[in-house]
């Protein structure tokens, strides 16, 4: 008798995913709705789906599902308590690359002054121009994960000085990086900070008003990671003081954005609808992250991306 295959529970279209079972003989995908009634004999031990879950999570988690993936990296908005004893796996480090790009692009732009360079009009003068750059300049990173240390190999190839803190003691994956103790020894000499840790109760709204006052004039900030790092409030009050030179924000609280907020129309903000992810192939390398980590379900290996629930990341 043929040996039932291992259920895959998916949360998207299976069109883009059937490479999945040439690839893997021993699995079957079962697409499977985010909310309303399942079908009664529904099951499987694996589920695919959303970083936020779905409304009917636990009557899915009950049909003998006993590891979940999600296709993100952030789970601040999975139900963690209806986990149980499951393992819950993120796609860590998959966009790493993109968002570091990202923040290189928004860092450069800010010290290249563009595109306010660019020219619609005949100019003042020629051959003039008082312009920044990176070489020389420190870089702050709260949060040294896969996009902290993307952007890092970055930044020290630009002749950036860079320094980090984390979470865990340990040294610096990316020799060259200095980590620090704390946040306020982060940000005083930082020319940039770069915001890319994930939001947990430990991070929530670690740039405040006090971190802000302690960081050197004219910093620019970088938010790559979840709006609710930053205290928006006091991002104001510090633009308009002029203590932030700018802020480029990816991320905001709420998302989207209520259409008259005040992050629209600052002249000191730069704002983007969290689009940094983005790169050609960038849903492949979220599905390859999966196939990556099934291989090593079905071969009993440890899992990559285990989420460290009490934490929250």
């Amino acid at each position: 008798m043929a040996e039932s295959k291992r259920r895959i529970l998916v949360h998207f279209p299976l069109d883009g995913l059937r490479w999945i079972e040439e690839e893997f003989p021993q699995v079957e995908l079962v697409a499977i709705p985010e909310e309303g009634p399942l079908p009664s004999d529904l099951e499987g031990d694996i589920l695919f789906t959303s970083t936020w879950g779905s409304p009917n999570l636990e009557d899915i988690l009950s049909r003998g599902v006993r590891w979940i993936h999600t296709v993100g990296t952030g789970i601040d908005r999975f139900p963690l308590d209806a986990l149980g004893d499951r393992v819950l796996t993120c796609a860590r480090g998959a966009s790493a690359v993109p968002i570091a790009e990202w923040t290189l692009a928004v860092m450069l732009a800010f010290e290249k002054q563009l595109p306010d360079r660019w020219l619609s009009k005949p100019p003042a003068r020629w051959n003039w121009a008082q312009l920044g750059g990176l070489d020389g300049r420190t870089l702050a990173l709260l949060g040294l994960g896969g996009i902290g240390v993307a952007v890092a190999t970055r930044a020290l190839a630009f002749g950036m000085s860079v320094k980090a803190v984390r979470r865990s003691e340990q040294p610096s994956p990316v020799a060259g990086v200095e980590i620090v103790s704390d946040a306020a020894s982060l940000v005083a000499d930082a020319d940039h900070l770069v915001v890319a840790a994930p939001l947990t109760h430990r991070t929530r709204g670690i740039v405040d008003a006090e971190l802000l006052r302690l960081a050197k004039p004219g910093l620019h900030l970088v938010n790559v990671s979840r709006g609710e790092l930053v205290d928006q409030e006091a991002l104001l009050e510090a633009l308009e003081a002029g203590h932030v030179a700018r802020a480029s924000l990816d991320v905001a609280t709420p998302e989207p954005l209520p259409e008259e907020h005040w992050l629209y129309g600052h002249p000191g903000v730069r704002l983007s609808a969290h689009v940094s992810w983005s790169m050609p192939g960038c849903v492949d390398l979220l599905m390859q992250n999966f196939a990556a980590n099934l291989r090593r379900y079905l071969e009993g290996k440890p899992l990559e991306g285990i989420v460290d629930v009490e934490e929250g990341y």
